[in-house]
């Protein structure tokens, strides 16, 4: 697929978003991405082709976008979020987004599920004001079997990012009876305690809702039925991630 210029894939643009990252904010839902997360509420984001899901847009359409919403970023502490899919599945047109937006001064967050390449990632990062990163599980073969990759290479990245110097929150979409149990929470917490200075842990309980969109998209093989943990079971992951030192944190 050969796309025009300082152009990329967009499969939503959201305005007056408060669910990612601080006060209000424009998310910007990138297409394409290199796993596939067995729970994933955004399938159509998975493939880097224009269609129904996703179009193509410029960055110079996006900043006008962007221009019209900066006064409720000032008033509210808000800015910009990229998300998807994975952003850096289209790292060009990321870099360029973000070095505009950076010139004008703008808050920007990440959502990452952190499987990419350092080196062609690291200049944009180093822009950025806050990032979101996954740690979907600690151990690489189950990691595999719930998401189509290990987790060595987003183990590795994440260390990497602790290193930058930003705002970090650690998220763990949290599956009942998948990576609840008190191994993996207490491995997950031990590693952000030691490799990202400062770093928090958000909980993101499973929810089926998206579960409609795999039948029509044809990716019925895809779809899986999970278990939602209670408050319960959410209080109980928190103490042990507290208990190591690392605060969590909800972003709602």
């Amino acid at each position: 697929m050969v796309l025009e210029e300082h152009h990329g894939l967009v499969f939503h643009l959201q305005h007056f978003s408060v669910n990612d990252g601080e006060g209000v904010r424009t998310t910007i839902f990138m297409a394409g991405c290199p796993l596939r997360c067995k729970w994933c509420c955004n399938p159509e984001s998975w493939e880097l082709k224009p269609g129904n899901s996703s179009r193509e847009m410029s960055v110079e359409t996006i900043k006008t976008e962007i221009k019209r919403q900066m006064v409720f970023y000032r008033h509210s502490g808000g800015g910009i979020t990229y998300s998807g899919g994975e952003p850096t599945y289209q790292a060009e047109f990321l870099g360029r987004m973000v070095n505009i937006f950076y010139d004008m001064g703008l808050h920007q967050t990440i959502e990452t599920c952190g499987y990419f390449d350092w080196d062609g990632v690291r200049d944009i990062l180093v822009k950025l004001d806050f990032i979101f990163v996954d740690i979907k599980h600690m151990d690489s073969q189950t990691h595999e079997s719930l998401t189509g990759k290990g987790n060595r290479l987003i183990l590795q990245n994440i260390k990497n990012m602790g290193k930058l110097g930003k705002d970090m929150v650690i998220r763990i979409p949290l599956i009942k009876g998948i990576n609840d149990d008190k191994e993996n929470i207490t491995k997950t917490a031990k590693f952000v305690y030691q490799n990202v200075p400062g770093g928090k842990i958000e909980l993101l309980p499973y929810h089926s809702l998206g579960n409609y969109k795999y039948d029509s998209l044809g990716l019925g093989k895809y779809k899986h039925d999970f278990i939602t943990p209670n408050r319960k079971d959410i209080e109980r992951v928190k103490r042990i991630i507290e208990n190591i030192g690392v605060k969590t944190v909800e972003y709602k």
